[in-house]
């Protein structure tokens, strides 16, 4: 029985790493692009408009994700004194990095209702495909929504502060502890619920959608639909 538990388990960390490190790379690099055709030169000289990984991991954040399956990476560093409008090019720049995962997930729920409704369910490379769709799908929403939450250093924290000036003085002061903060968040499971109800929303709206154009009805055409985000992140 244990034996089966481990195998499953580094089944899942197959699937899920690379996915993770595509989901990460996505995501920082989105931002420093979006940077980058605002007028920011930063980016480019700090060697984040890249696609590989290595360039944009966090050791805390990667470890919770791969842990609690939430995380963040290493900020992109700004110049906002580039922008023409500052306050709408932090938004814009903190929006870009949850905003390329959607894209992602729905990218890869397009190509994994391609296979489903194309490909032999019979063929052990299409039944990989799918999974690695899948758990792309998944992880990207799971790492947009989580950092669309406004608690610094978390993309949404950075829109929250630019609509609402106000609470500046208030992000000052947590700042320092914003890391400890989310640690215990997610060390205590207190996001979980509110984080996964988003997560199967989103998973459903956009599989509703492929589901429509590849008419896979509830079941796809091979019989095997593919799930609900069911809480992985």
């Amino acid at each position: 029985m244990y034996l089966n538990y481990y195998i499953q388990q580094l089944r899942l960390l197959i699937y899920t790493v690379p996915v993770m490190l595509i989901a990460i790379t996505v995501h920082e690099f989105a931002h420093g692009w979006v940077s980058y055709k605002l007028g920011d030169p930063t980016p480019k000289y700090e060697g984040r408009l890249s696609l590989n990984p290595l360039r944009h991991l966090d050791l805390i954040g990667t470890l919770c994700l791969l842990f609690f399956h939430m995380g963040w990476a290493k900020p992109v560093r700004i110049n906002t004194a580039y922008y023409r409008n500052k306050r709408q090019g932090i938004i814009w720049v903190s929006l870009a990095g949850p905003v390329a995962n959607f894209l992602t997930a729905f990218l890869s729920l397009l190509i994994c209702g391609a296979l489903i409704r194309f490909g032999n369910s019979g063929n052990s490379a299409v039944t990989i495909g799918v999974m690695l769709c899948y758990y792309s799908a998944v992880i990207n929403i799971g790492l947009g929504v989580f950092n669309l939450i406004p608690i610094p250093p978390l993309d949404g924290s950075n829109v929250v502060e630019q609509m609402y000036p106000r609470v500046l003085y208030f992000y000052q002061r947590i700042r320092p502890y914003c890391t400890l903060i989310l640690l215990i968040l997610l060390a205590t499971g207190a996001l979980s619920r509110p984080l996964n109800t988003a997560n199967n929303g989103i998973f459903a709206a956009m599989w509703n959608i492929v589901s429509a154009l590849f008419s896979l009805g509830t079941g796809g055409s091979s019989g095997g639909g593919v799930p609900q985000s069911g809480g992985y992140i």
